[in-house]
């Protein structure tokens, strides 16, 4: 069997096993989620919520931004407090305030040491008790308990509103006035918070202790609650559970193990083959066809999206400083905050999708030299459906942000409140049949390779175009949920969508162009690359499926979950471990032969690619992916140090790279603007890294301090964000930012250039590649 059969064989058995695990994994957490109640009581039979008021409380949330303002058990936004962890907070605290007055106190505070140490041991045992029935749908509170949540309820009332009492509040979190004007759903979302926080604190039914360790005479078995004792909050007993401490450990150990593994393969199997390169562009006699020169709108409109995300990504950051205004203007009126970091981050997909999708329509009829039938009107009419998906899904977020859609038309077509999947259910289900299109309109134009004869390139064209399927198909996970599905379900669903479908697929759709294309160019054999692919894919794949459970530590998820979610995310860093052979394989191909110079940028930014896969997904993102660190640092400014670096350092960056080798084509007749280039590919790599260092590693640092001392809800709360000290590291984003918007204005430019002002080139080749240089 040769060598490529046993990679086909060897990624086809991994997908089967992985995705069985992975939906094994999503039974259990359907199974152990937490209930949501048809009542809760006090202890006399007051009704204090109902399951209706706690549903609809969840509608208003998704409706006014959701995750885009604060976020619920650690995923959303970072400026307004974890609303779990913040009511959890208020309620113990209330709690134990009125237990004090009743001893005589003014508060718990006011009381000694030994005092406050009693009254909280008399807390944690009633907030962690599960008096949930499942006979009756009942939930029964102490009265005690039941005071202080009325207590907190008024607090988040008044701040939802447009109380004066509150104001400063407000604008601590960026919120606007009135953000939810009608009282009754004010009312309604203090149910959906006091759940989030019910099933933070209560623990989780079934056999006691959540570890094997032996029990022992007179010692209680620890139970944890529904979100594994996230968040950390000391008044209640939320600390990290044995099984983190464990899980954390072996993932280390995979680590070390896996790059070993991997080391051994690099030294047993690599060998430099020699290659004659050839005394030309193979590409610059390329044929461009009229579907492939359809598809300049689409870089043109990734340019456009690039440039409006990176303006509202500098207003969101602005907010976390002024709150509701930007210098002096009070835009939260018009453009509040969570809509704005709607856009900022909804655009980081959309601007990449693009150029990843117009780059397969692109290079599918160059690879197979042919144009199928309607071709062109299909690239056109795919182009029309994304602007109105775009526009469409946007003013309907709007609407729903100033509370001018109605909680009836909100899910279908306005914000679903989910990060990264925030745009209404209407918009989705036209955003994946334009997927479908998509994929119908690459794979005509694959068809003539992948139905022809055995060539050197038909196993990689084979891996692109089943690439292709599942990027257009797995988009489909964003339909799994409803409008009442339970969030542990939809969590789980949408981490496919996020992690699978954009950092999964999508990474092996550009693995494989990236290869095709160095391939066309002459640079490596088929064969070759064929291999190299294959295994990159299984090695990726290998901990990429089954990583997906390392956002899921948090969300209702059983112990077995945490430990394939801990052992299968540090396997995603192994290959990453090896990334600077990749880099260093692609800069000698750079440098191969002499016409590659017309290569050097796009070779760069592949470069680049590698590098961050090393600092932003590889060092950050395991940083923050094992169950321990992660039960710290979720939802901290050290999650979007990993966003930031991996998203536009790897995805980004490949987006662009993918871009300019279109553009090769499209106008490589027209001389390049090189000094633009060059001044976009550093201003991004150096605002990026100011990005991290000055703002984003240092802030989270000094956040995760706060939440190890004194409780998560502590580190994102508004006495610790509004010191001076975040003050100053929020206004130091300033250079890295503008540093930035120089890379993303000269990329901008020299793309116009080649439209607007294009000045052929008519040198000789070897003059033109001196000029260039």
């Amino acid at each position: 069997m040769s060598s490529t059969r046993k990679l086909w064989l060897g990624l086809a058995v991994l997908l089967v096993a992985s995705f069985s695990v992975l939906l094994w994994a999503g039974g259990e957490i359907f199974r152990t989620a937490p209930p949501v109640p048809e009542r809760v009581v006090s202890e006399t039979g007051e009704v204090v919520y109902t399951k209706d008021d706690i549903q609809k409380g969840r509608q208003v949330w998704q409706s006014m931004g959701g995750m885009q303002l604060g976020s619920i058990w650690g995923h959303g936004g970072y400026v307004a407090p974890d609303w779990s962890a913040d009511w959890l907070h208020r309620e113990a605290l209330g709690v134990l305030d009125i237990w004090a007055r009743q001893e005589g106190a003014a508060n718990f505070h006011a009381l000694t040491p030994e005092k406050q140490g009693r009254l909280q041991a008399r807390l944690q045992p009633m907030m962690r008790k599960n008096t949930y029935d499942p006979a009756t749908g009942t939930i029964t509170l102490d009265e005690d308990r039941v005071a202080a949540i009325s207590n907190v309820a008024a607090h988040y009332e008044s701040l939802f509103g447009n109380d004066p009492a509150t104001a400063s509040l407000r604008e601590a979190y960026a919120m606007k006035n009135d953000t939810v004007p009608a009282a009754d759903h004010r009312r309604a979302l203090t149910a959906f918070f006091w759940w989030t926080a019910w099933a933070a604190t209560t623990e989780r039914g079934g056999a006691a202790g959540d570890t094997l360790a032996p029990s022992q005479p007179g010692v209680v078995d620890k139970r944890v609650t529904y979100t594994n004792n996230w968040p950390g909050e000391p008044l209640v007993g939320n600390t990290p559970p044995p099984s983190l401490w464990v899980w954390s450990a072996f993932s280390v150990l995979f680590l070390l193990a896996g790059i070993g593994l991997l080391g051994w393969h690099h030294a047993r199997t690599h060998k430099e083959e020699e290659h004659t390169f050839p005394a030309s562009d193979p590409l610059a006699t390329l044929r461009v066809t009229p579907s492939m020169r359809a598809t300049a709108k689409y870089f043109w409109v990734v340019l456009a999206l690039f440039l409006v995300q990176i303006l509202l990504g500098a207003i969101t950051a602005h907010y976390q400083v002024e709150g509701q205004e930007a210098y002096g203007l009070a835009l939260s009126e018009v453009l509040p905050y969570s809509i704005t970091r709607t856009w900022h981050t909804q655009l980081a997909v959309l601007w990449i999708a693009v150029a990843w999708l117009g780059t397969g329509l692109y290079i599918a009829p160059a690879l197979s030299g042919h144009e199928p039938k309607f071709q062109r009107l299909g690239v056109n009419f795919l182009f029309v459906c994304l602007l109105i998906i775009v526009v469409g899904s946007f003013a309907g977020q709007w609407l729903a942000v100033m509370q001018k859609l109605g909680l009836e038309h909100n899910f279908w077509f306005g914000h679903q409140g989910w990060e990264f999947a925030d745009m209404g259910r209407f918009w989705q289900w036209f955003l994946f049949i334009g997927l479908l299109l998509w994929l119908t309109l690459v794979g005509r134009a694959l068809w003539p390779v992948l139905r022809g004869p055995k060539s050197d390139t038909k196993s990689i064209v084979g891996l692109m175009f089943l690439s292709t399927v599942a990027i257009g198909l797995f988009f489909a996970s964003a339909l799994m949920w409803g409008e009442h599905t339970h969030i542990s379900e939809v969590e789980y669903w949408r981490w496919w969508l996020v992690h699978l479908w954009v950092e999964g697929f999508f990474e092996v759709f550009a693995a494989a162009v990236m290869s095709l294309i160095f391939v066309r160019l002459g640079l490596i054999r088929a064969h070759t690359a064929t291999v190299a692919v294959l295994f990159a894919t299984v090695i990726f794949l290998a901990g990429g499926v089954l990583g997906t459970l390392h956002h899921l530590y948090f969300v209702g998820t059983p112990t077995a979950v945490v430990a394939l979610g801990a052992s299968f995310s540090a396997l995603e860093v192994v290959p990453l471990a090896y990334i600077g052979f990749e880099a260093y394989h692609t800069y000698k191909l750079g440098k191969a032969t002499p016409w590659m110079v017309r290569y050097k940028w796009p070779i760069l930014f592949f470069i680049a690619v590698s590098f961050w896969n090393l600092v932003g997904a590889g060092l950050f993102g395991f940083l923050i992916n094992p169950p321990l660190s992660l039960y710290y640092m979720q939802g901290l400014n050290l999650t979007p140090l990993h966003g930031h670096t991996a998203l536009f350092g790897v995805y980004g960056m490949l987006g662009i790279a993918l871009l300019l080798f279109s553009l090769r084509g499209l106008r490589g007749q027209m001389r390049w603007d090189t000094r633009a280039l060059k001044i976009s590919f550093w201003s991004f790599n150096i605002g990026l890294a100011l990005m991290a260092l000055l703002t984003l590693l240092p802030l989270g640092t000094l956040q995760l301090l706060a939440a190890i001392e004194h409780g998560y809800w502590y580190a994102r709360s508004a006495d610790f964000m509004q010191k001076p000290i975040v003050d100053t590291l929020v206004w130091l984003r300033v250079p890295g930012d503008t540093v930035f918007s120089i890379g993303a204005l000269a990329l901008t430019w020299f793309v116009l250039r080649l439209w607007v002002a294009p000045r052929r080139e008519t040198l000789p080749a070897g003059e033109a590649v001196k000029r260039e240089v």
